[in-house]
């Protein structure tokens, strides 16, 4: 089970997923300022530099109250902090947990980051954490995000109605999807892992 004492660092051959740190501000504040799309359908986003500071210090005190875990990405070609993703509502009682909080500076959108990270913190869940199921959540009119997830394995069930707000503060459903443990060890860690070795 998950200790959040320890500094857990996940890799392959192509990222680096490691814990935040507060001077990570620096390292993803050109993202923050200068990207505006890539918060367009979700709230209460780090898109300025206010936003960013609290994002990260909101992350930093949920791991402290042993709530979520949150990553900082790191392109390992390009030895630099391209974004963040976390573990949350870690629940270790009923071995549940959510991943998300993803984003990445839109040059990689579409590249294999999203898909090597998505593989290390998989397999970080179910096989050193022994979950029963990693939960996705995506605005439901994010159908990039949405398609990502289903292609990486996520099974889609259902719809939370006005469940959060966007950017512009409206009320937007959030699409539900999840990986279950057997799953993992079933076909989607084949099939993901195969993807990621092409």
């Amino acid at each position: 089970m998950i200790n959040f004492e320890n500094d857990y660092v996940l890799e392959n051959d192509k990222i680096t997923l490691r814990p935040m740190l507060e001077s990570d501000y620096d390292l993803l504040l050109e993202y923050s300022v200068n990207e505006p799309d890539i918060w367009k359908f979700n709230g209460n986003e780090p898109n300025n530099e206010q936003n960013l500071k609290r994002y990260i210090e909101k992350a930093l005190y949920n791991r402290k109250i042993e709530m979520d875990y949150p990553f900082t990405v790191i392109h390992k070609k390009e030895n630099k902090v391209i974004g963040s993703t976390r573990l949350y509502s870690i629940n270790r009682i009923n071995k549940t947990t959510e991943l998300g909080f993803t984003w990445y500076g839109k040059k990689y959108h579409g590249t294999y980051v999203n898909k090597n990270c998505k593989y290390l913190l998989l397999q970080f869940a179910f096989e050193e954490l022994n979950m029963e199921r990693v939960g996705f959540r995506a605005n439901s009119l994010n159908i990039p995000s949405i398609s990502a997830m289903k292609s990486i394995g996520c099974v889609e069930e259902g719809v939370l109605r006005n469940f959060s707000i966007d950017a512009n503060g409206n009320n937007i459903n959030a699409t539900v999807l999840s990986i279950l443990k057997n799953e993992w060890f079933e076909k989607v860690k084949q099939n993901l892992k195969a993807k990621i070795d092409k």
